[in-house]
């Protein structure tokens, strides 16, 4: 009798130990781990907001009907920013401070994420898989950022070289929303051009609700750029590009970064997006649906959605999902920060939905290091560099 007290008040101290150890971990209890995302559920940049948040939910879905990930079900509340940010600092303190987030996920907007870390890297909460992809995420101290992949920066110097080599442009341009997300393409088409001794001929800026892009084209064109590099919301790059071609601004090449690499850009009717470039981390995934993986995950999302494609959102919304899974399996059952941490250090495999490889490390947090330029061909993006 005296042993089996023993070994049931030991048990009854484990258990206790067990549940204090979630308990300062949070967002984190026995059987639920709780993510956040303040996003963009209904400003410029919803055509990736809102599709990757259903992408992830579906996903976390299933892993939540088969038990979970070590018998915690994954909880995922996403609170609306508009791609405002002040809006985005209410949500992101709501999430942290009200709902108790174990980390930060999906989040939409390089302003948004920079001012985040002011309070999520105090309350040593991990930001994970950003909709961005700015050089601040992986700027010291970066141990709580995991991004997905090359910077913008990286991507437009990249486009810019390539654009050089086989269209021979020499005058390099850009158009930007003087954001943090804005300047970061103006640095990297600014610096590459100097790089390679070309001309930064012009530049104009931009509001995040401008639709009258005349005047700035005229101005670019009186320029005679001929490599425009462009940080706009998804629809604002499709009015402008098809606006240069209305006024006969057609012998410049028009590149985005992965912000502007969307499937929608190459569906709009009557071609007016055909010839236009992007410098992304991973490939469209339209042109590859006959692949059986592909097309499984295709079919799946546009059945439980209604919507007619996924579109670039909804694959990268499922790609940072399958990521914070895998990392979460790897930390084990007893979940702390320190343990995802090098659960997502630990992360190498080929994401076949991507058609990347998903790579990190205790010096790189960037997922896709592999820079991708496609071009709007015949109603799809067509790989013409990976690098």
């Amino acid at each position: 009798m005296k042993i089996l007290n023993k070994l049931t008040a030991a048990l009854a101290i484990s258990a206790s130990l067990i549940a204090g150890a979630y308990a300062q971990t949070q967002g984190v209890t026995d059987d639920e781990v709780i993510i956040g995302s303040s996003t963009d559920l209904s400003g410029i940049f919803a055509a990736f907001g809102a599709p990757a948040a259903k992408a992830a939910q579906l996903y976390f879905d299933e892993v939540n009907a088969n038990g979970g990930v070590h018998g915690r079900k994954i909880k995922f509340i996403v609170e609306d920013h508009g791609y405002q940010l002040p809006k985005a600092t209410q949500a992101i303190n709501k999430l942290v401070n009200r709902d108790k987030i174990f980390a930060t996920f999906l989040q939409v907007g390089t302003p948004m994420n920079i001012a985040g870390f002011k309070l999520t890297d105090e309350k040593n909460i991990p930001n994970i898989f950003p909709l961005t992809m700015a050089r601040q995420l992986l700027q010291e101290p970066f141990r709580l950022h995991f991004s997905p992949g090359a910077s913008y920066y990286e991507q437009i110097k990249q486009a810019v070289t390539f654009l050089n080599k086989e269209k021979g442009g020499t005058n390099v341009c850009s158009m930007y929303i003087p954001s943090d997300f804005g300047k970061e393409i103006q640095a990297g088409a600014k610096d590459q051009a100097a790089e390679l001794g070309l001309n930064y001929a012009a530049e104009t800026t931009h509001k995040p609700d401008d639709a009258d892009f005349v005047g700035a084209l005229t101005k670019l064109k009186d320029a005679n750029c001929e490599i425009v590099a462009m940080a706009l919301g998804v629809s604002q790059t499709i009015k402008a590009y098809a606006t240069a071609q209305k006024i006969g601004f057609t012998n410049a090449s028009f590149v985005s970064s992965a912000a502007g690499f969307h499937s929608v850009m190459a569906k709009v009717p009557g071609g007016v997006t055909e010839g236009l470039y992007a410098a992304a981390v991973w490939t469209d995934i339209l042109p590859r649906v006959n692949n059986p993986k592909v097309g499984a995950w295709f079919k799946k999302y546009t059945e439980a959605t209604g919507e007619k494609l996924p579109g670039t959102g909804a694959v990268l919304g499922r790609a940072g999902a399958e990521s914070l899974v895998r990392a979460l399996e790897a930390a084990g059952r007893d979940l702390t920060v320190d343990s995802f941490i090098k659960g997502m250090e630990s992360l190498s495999y080929y994401d076949e939905i991507l058609d990347a490889k998903m790579d990190f490390s205790s010096t790189d947090h960037a997922g896709l290091d592999e820079v991708i330029i496609s071009v709007i061909e015949d109603g799809n993006w067509k790989v013409v560099s990976r690098d």
